[in-house]
């Protein structure tokens, strides 16, 4: 049984093709058939008339346009039709065939220079970011290094060699900047590849070529530790701490008593103080693993806090300014009582080396008053307390011994 569509193309074939003054003879408004799938339409609302072609593609029938007829004369447009025909009995796609052609010589989009992602980088993630102060060594780092490198460079451009070429003068010599440098770097070819400005490997990540071009931070960066009173000296340091009266080593002392940081401290507002439920919470944004910590006050603390004029936002303020004290104002003091070089952040050690020596108090406990997450990715996620209650009879135990 013959098929419509099949008899449909065998009554064409017997029919004789047009010849050129027929084609133009043609007006009507439509699809018409010129020869074998080549046809013509008019658009006499438009005034154009075109060539297209016509074949069966699964079982349906596919429009390619062939061009203008004032561009292309019908023997050309029958011409071209014919070495099509061939091309689809073969299994060709001639739509889709032009299309990667196409594709393949249209020139490419120009992609944005590193500086051009490194700015829309930081722009997309300043609002997560905890203070100003991170923002600007981001983008000091990546100006003073990445910069004269690759900040013109289209990013589509930038391989091994060119990150290579901004670590290697650094990287023995500064490593901790080289390797913040570097993570710096891979995130912003990272958000570069994700915004399809670049594909392929990032030529930034450190186990890629990197580790088989430059030795491992650990090699080459000299760890130093914070210098710390050693914690059977501190109920001694107290002492001369509790007679001096000056703002600094109320600070000094009440950073000591509850194991802070020194940038919690000077940024210790009134408000985060709640004197009768003797605990300071300091809010997410303050605190460096970017979580809330509560911190209980023993006695000592709230006795301290409650001799201090209220009359300025920050807890421990400039007498003179009003404004938070410096970040040095402890340190400075505590160079004038000791000469070894200890520093404010030391105490922390002297606390944790005292607890783990002096105290039975399990290891997540002592942690959990430095502020640091103890335990893996799984045990963080089902942690459902910061022990608290616990915390806060050995931070109570810490300061009997610290006046003793």
């Amino acid at each position: 049984m013959v098929r419509p569509q099949q008899r449909r193309q065998f009554l064409m074939s017997q029919h004789r093709a047009l010849t050129a003054a027929q084609v133009s003879a043609l007006t009507a408004d439509g699809v018409h058939w010129v020869a074998p799938s080549l046809y013509l339409q008019i658009r006499a609302g438009q005034g154009t008339r075109s060539w297209l072609f016509r074949y069966s593609r699964a079982g349906e029938n596919q429009w390619m346009g062939l061009g203008a007829v004032a561009d292309k004369s019908l023997t050309e447009a029958r011409d071209e039709a014919a070495v099509l025909r061939v091309q689809v009995r073969k299994g060709g796609d001639p739509m889709a065939e032009r299309e990667q052609v196409a594709t393949a010589s249209k020139p490419r989009t120009k992609a944005p220079t590193f500086s051009d992602c490194a700015d829309k980088y930081i722009e997309a993630h300043r609002a997560g970011w905890k203070n100003e102060k991170h923002i600007e060594q981001w983008e000091s780092t990546l100006r003073t290094y990445a910069g004269p490198v690759i900040g013109k460079k289209p990013v589509d451009q930038i391989v091994v060699e060119d990150v290579l070429k901004i670590l290697k003068p650094i990287w023995s010599t500064k490593p901790e900047t080289a390797s913040r440098l570097r993570g710096r770097i891979e995130k912003v070819l990272g958000w570069a590849t994700a915004m399809k400005f670049r594909t392929g490997d990032n030529p930034a990540t450190w186990h890629g070529a990197l580790s088989h071009l430059l030795p491992a931070i650990s090699k080459v960066q000299k760890i130093e530790h914070h210098k710390a009173v050693p914690y059977t000296e501190v109920p001694a340091l107290m002492k001369q701490l509790m007679s001096n009266d000056s703002i600094s080593a109320k600070a000094l002392i009440f950073t000591i008593l509850t194991s802070a940081r020194t940038g919690e401290t000077i940024g210790a507002t009134w408000d985060e103080i709640d004197l009768g439920n003797k605990l300071w919470v300091i809010p997410a944004e303050r605190m460096k693993a970017g979580r809330e910590h509560r911190v209980p006050l023993c006695p000592r603390a709230i006795d301290l806090l409650k001799k201090l004029p209220r009359d300025t936002k920050h807890v421990f303020a400039n007498p003179r300014t009003g404004r938070a004290l410096s970040n040095l104002a402890m340190l400075m003091l505590l160079r004038g009582l000791r000469d070894d070089g200890a520093t404010v952040h030391g105490f922390r050690s002297s606390f944790s080396t005292w607890a783990r020596e002096k105290t039975d108090y399990p290891r997540e406990i002592v942690e959990a008053c430095l502020a640091h997450a103890s335990g893996d990715a799984v045990e963080l996620a089902y942690l459902r307390t910061d022990f608290l209650d616990k915390r806060r009879d050995l931070m109570e135990a810490w300061e009997k011994f610290c006046r003793a």
